[in-house]
């Protein structure tokens, strides 16, 4: 046990934000490639989501640590659900939902987001969702048309008032998304983050 503990790390400022569950500290595995949404940038774009968060499901696609689901939660979002492909990770966000004591329901799929088949009907169909898509970086550039066609996919599927959050960096052009005009853009560099209202 000693052993396993010795390989998470807690980097300066991977804690909860805001609402019920502020300065909840979360686990991080310190696997690069999770690359955590960092605290300015997430205080920047809960700041800006504001209320519209409240009675929303949380979809939290590439969940990493867990941090925007429960970040959302934290906020007023009912439920979560993370959709995660490392085994290790997706354990980490098991963790950090106990360690915060998130009392909302809430499901994690160990699984490639892309296969939106195996989660899809875990939506709800009738209650607005909030979703958040923050992969890799190099999947806006690795798997584009992929990338474009998930986010696609679930904006027509969304109930109205679903929120989106896409964070990218300058590999990425987000006047690629669908219904382009009408994202809110800011940047954050290195990050760039879109979000959207249907």
């Amino acid at each position: 046990m000693r052993g396993s503990r010795s390989r998470i790390v807690d980097p300066v400022g991977l804690r909860v934000i805001g609402g019920k569950y502020h300065g909840k500290k979360l686990q991080y595995g310190g696997d690069q490639r999770v690359r955590p949404m960092k605290e300015r940038v997430r205080e920047a774009v809960f700041n800006l989501l504001g209320k519209a968060v409240e009675k929303k499901f949380a979809v939290d696609l590439f969940a990493g640590t867990g941090a925007l689901g429960i970040e959302a939660m934290s906020r007023g979002a009912t439920a979560a659900l993370f959709l995660e492909r490392h085994f290790p990770t997706s354990k980490i966000i098991g963790e950090n939902l106990h360690e915060a004591g998130v009392l909302e329901p809430s499901e994690i799929v160990f699984g490639d987001t892309f296969l939106q088949s195996r989660w899809m009907n875990k939506l709800p169909s009738a209650q607005p969702w909030c979703v958040f898509c923050c992969p890799p970086y190099e999947l806006f550039v690795t798997q584009q048309a992929a990338m474009l066609a998930l986010i696609g996919s679930l904006l027509q599927a969304a109930p109205t008032d679903t929120l989106f959050v896409v964070e990218s960096d300058d590999q990425f052009d987000p006047s690629l998304l669908p219904q382009a005009e009408a994202w809110d853009v800011r940047r954050y560099f290195p990050a760039t983050v879109s979000i959207f209202q249907k």
